[in-house]
């Protein structure tokens, strides 16, 4: 099952969310519009221009604007691989479940080009300009990565040509980005914060392997972190896996969000993290880049029992002697909780637990300047 069809089912079930999936709430539906995203058979008329795909409409925004270009994305599915790349791009969604921005892609799988997708040009929605916002929509990676996961000759986790699988990517260029109310969903590598500062408000993000993972600054607010299954796999996964330059203080932070798992995912089998090293080349060589030393909190979030009582796990680099599993272990890199709640909750084996002093001096305000 997909994961768009994986979040109709939760909702024919009645799971709880953070955030009522209708429409846009009303100070939001009262403001006029730039463009609207419509079906042309839909039959009904706007006071904006209407467009039958998302990227038509972003191509009306203007280059260099300096407010808000505001797109109405009605109710549908609009299968098309999205970029933004002008600034104050603002995407409604008329209903948060049912106005989906949706394509399928995966490292391993042919890109039309004939070469393979690579996880970096995967995304469904590139965000690549300052000032993006979306709100009440959901945006899926269609690859059925649970599927692949089961098939004995399928696209494994550990190799790069596998499923990973970007649903929203915020890309070089993007900055000041706010995401509220909005479903990101895939299995591995569904969001990739990699550039500038996001705030992600009230939003639902599902996967199972490093489904967080980049070097941007993103602080997460009442968010739901939901682990999905791993069928071949005893390890079910990790949250997340920054790549955090040593010379940037904050990567993610998660402040009262909520960690939450699919039915069917073991008690004890996903880690809050491990630290993500990207390659870089050097003159004597290509290794594992010193200056990437991931950070991420989690503060006063609610953790039910899938989270492993030892907190975070080492991640693997190409050293600087060619070796391609050198470990790079949790407590070389930034890792810590505070505040920590529910049945996954514990004085976790690895990682740094913050004193009241310190967790205070993260805020929203600290992490995305």
């Amino acid at each position: 099952m997909n994961p768009l069809l994986h979040r109709r089912s939760v909702l024919a079930a009645g799971a709880a969310l953070p955030l009522a999936t209708v429409g846009p709430p009303a100070w939001s539906r009262a403001r006029a519009y730039d463009a609207v995203v419509a079906k042309p058979a839909s039959g009904r008329t706007f006071a904006a221009p209407a467009y039958s795909s998302l990227s038509a409409a972003i191509a009306a925004a203007p280059a260099n604007g300096t407010r808000p270009f505001r797109i109405l994305i009605t109710r549908g599915i609009w299968t098309e691989q999205v970029v933004v790349d002008k600034p104050f791009v603002h995407l409604i969604g008329e209903d948060r479940s049912g106005s989906v921005i949706n394509h399928l892609a995966a490292s391993g799988l042919a890109a039309p080009d004939g070469r393979p997708w690579g996880t970096f040009r995967t995304a469904t929605l590139f965000v690549r300009a300052p000032d993006f916002h979306a709100e009440t929509l959901t945006i899926n990676n269609a690859f059925d990565g649970l599927a692949e996961m089961t098939k004995s000759n399928g696209l494994h986790s550990h190799n790069g040509a596998g499923p990973q699988a970007v649903a929203l990517m915020m890309d070089k260029g993007s900055d000041r980005a706010v995401v509220r109310a909005c479903d990101i969903l895939s299995y591995q590598d569904t969001l990739f914060p990699d550039a500038g500062s996001t705030l992600f408000d009230r939003c639902l993000i599902t996967g199972s392997y490093d489904f967080i993972f980049g070097g941007g600054r993103a602080w997460f607010e009442g968010c739901e972190i939901r682990s999905r299954t791993r069928p071949a796999d005893p390890i079910e996964g990790y949250v997340t896996a920054p790549s955090t330059p040593i010379d940037q203080p904050f990567g993610f932070v998660f402040k009262d969000c909520r960690l939450t798992k699919d039915a069917d995912v073991r008690p004890g089998s996903v880690f809050l993290g491990r630290p993500w090293r990207p390659s870089s080349a050097f003159p004597d060589g290509r290794y594992g880049d010193p200056r990437y030393v991931g950070a991420t909190a989690f503060l006063d979030c609610w953790m039910d029992d899938h989270i492993a009582r030892e907190g975070w796990t080492e991640m693997w680099y190409t050293g600087r002697d060619g070796n391609p599993r050198t470990m790079l272990q949790p407590e070389e890199a930034r890792f810590a909780t505070f505040g920590s709640t529910g049945p996954g909750a514990a004085d976790f084996g690895r990682g740094r637990r913050l004193s009241a002093d310190e967790a205070g001096r993260i805020t929203r305000s600290a992490v995305l300047g």
